[in-house]
C-alpha cells in the first residue's frame, strides 16, 4: 500500500543509457500486452507511468478543465488543455504530461512540436495528485514548471481537499473548501469554490 511519502510507481527506466527526444517518445507504443502505458522524459531519461488515473482523479479534472473552458477559451482569455504533453525544455529533453494546461491570450496562437507536443509554455498548469504520486514525484515535477516558465501551478490534493497554487516567487499557497480559486492575471472573472474541485 502506497503512502504519501513512499516511492511512487512512477519510476525512470535506466537500463538504456543514451537519451531520448520528443522524437522518440512519439514512436514508442501506448497499448501493451500488460495494458495502456504512458510517457514522460525527465531529462532525457524515459519515465513509465503504467497506473491509470483513478475516478476521482477524472472527476477533478473535468471540473476544473470545465470551467477554464468555460470561464477562460469561450471568453477568448485562452486556451484550455486536457491530458497534453509538454515540451518544457530541449537537450536533454524534458517532455512532461500535464492534467491540465491553460495557454493565455497573450502566449496565443499556440505552437506545437514536430511530434504534436505543446511547445508553447503555458501559463497555468494543474496536477492532480493520484494516490501515489510521492510528495517528492510531485515538488520535483512543479520545480520543473516554474522553472521552464509556468506561471501558476495548482496542485489539487483529493486526499487533503486542497489546492496548493505554486508560482515562482514566494511560499506556496493552500486553498481549502471553504476558499475559492482566481486568477486575475490570467482570466479576470475567473472564479471556482475549491469545494466544486472535489464534486463528485
Amino acid at each position: 500500500m502506497a503512502t504519501a511519502d513512499a516511492e511512487p510507481l512512477v519510476q525512470p527506466f535506466e537500463v538504456c543509457t543514451r537519451l531520448f527526444t520528443a522524437a522518440d517518445l512519439e514512436l514508442l507504443p501506448t497499448d501493451l500486452p500488460s495494458g495502456p502505458i504512458d510517457y514522460e522524459l525527465d531529462n532525457g531519461r524515459l519515465v513509465f507511468i503504467m497506473v491509470p488515473p483513478g475516478d476521482l482523479h477524472g472527476a477533478v479534472q473535468l471540473n476544473i478543465a470545465t470551467e477554464l473552458k468555460v470561464q477562460g477559451d469561450r471568453r477568448s482569455h485562452g486556451k484550455a488543455r486536457t491530458e497534453v504533453g509538454i515540451v518544457l525544455w530541449r537537450n536533454p529533453d524534458r517532455v512532461v504530461g500535464a492534467d491540465i494546461a491553460f495557454v493565455a491570450k497573450k502566449s496565443l496562437p499556440i505552437r506545437r512540436t514536430n511530434e504534436g507536443y505543446l511547445e508553447t509554455i503555458p501559463e497555468l498548469v494543474v496536477e492532480i495528485r493520484s494516490k501515489n504520486d510521492s510528495l517528492k514525484y510531485v515538488e520535483r515535477k512543479v520545480q520543473h514548471y516554474l522553472k521552464a516558465g509556468v506561471e501558476i501551478v495548482w496542485v489539487a490534493d483529493w486526499s487533503a481537499r486542497t489546492v496548493t497554487a505554486h508560482t515562482g516567487a514566494g511560499e506556496p499557497t493552500v486553498y481549502g473548501e471553504s476558499d475559492t480559486l482566481k486568477l486575475p492575471t490570467l482570466i479576470p472573472d475567473f472564479s471556482m469554490p475549491v469545494a466544486d474541485v472535489f464534486r463528485e
